[in-house]
């Protein structure tokens, strides 16, 4: 194990366990979660319409990002949808006027982006190891 692999690990992992607290502190509560995103995007331009099948599924996506980013499995997907879902999010924080939350899912998406651009250190993966 190099250096660079160790460090891609311990870089991977903490965001990882981000996403995964995310989705599950998120899931148990998941009506009152979706229905405080609906109500808060009241005050916005965007569509109940939208934010309710959004706010439904985030948990399920951060969860999903969660598990991948800690196993190390189909990171570069994992890294590339996790950007997506950033955006998606900071076009919400944008909409309401949210500039802390931009500010944090800016810092969310720098770590995913140097997460991908650094993919071939990822040897201390499930992809690392399918890849040998």
């Amino acid at each position: 194990m190099t250096r660079e692999s160790t460090t891609y690990l311990l870089a991977r992992l903490p965001i990882g366990m981000s996403f995964l607290g995310h989705g599950l502190q998120r899931l148990p509560i998941l009506t009152k979660f979706s229905n405080g995103m609906v109500t808060s995007f009241g005050k916005s331009f965007i569509p109940g319409a939208l934010v309710l099948p959004f706010s439904f599924g985030l948990p399920f996506v951060e969860l999903l990002l969660g598990i991948l980013l800690l196993l190390g499995l189909f990171t570069r997907f994992a890294t590339v949808l996790g950007v997506i879902t950033m955006l998606a999010l900071i076009f919400g924080s944008t909409s309401l006027g949210q500039w802390d939350g931009v500010f944090i899912q800016l810092m969310y998406s720098a770590y995913l982006v140097l997460l991908y651009y650094f993919l071939p250190y990822n040897t201390v993966s499930i992809d690392g190891w399918r890849n040998k």
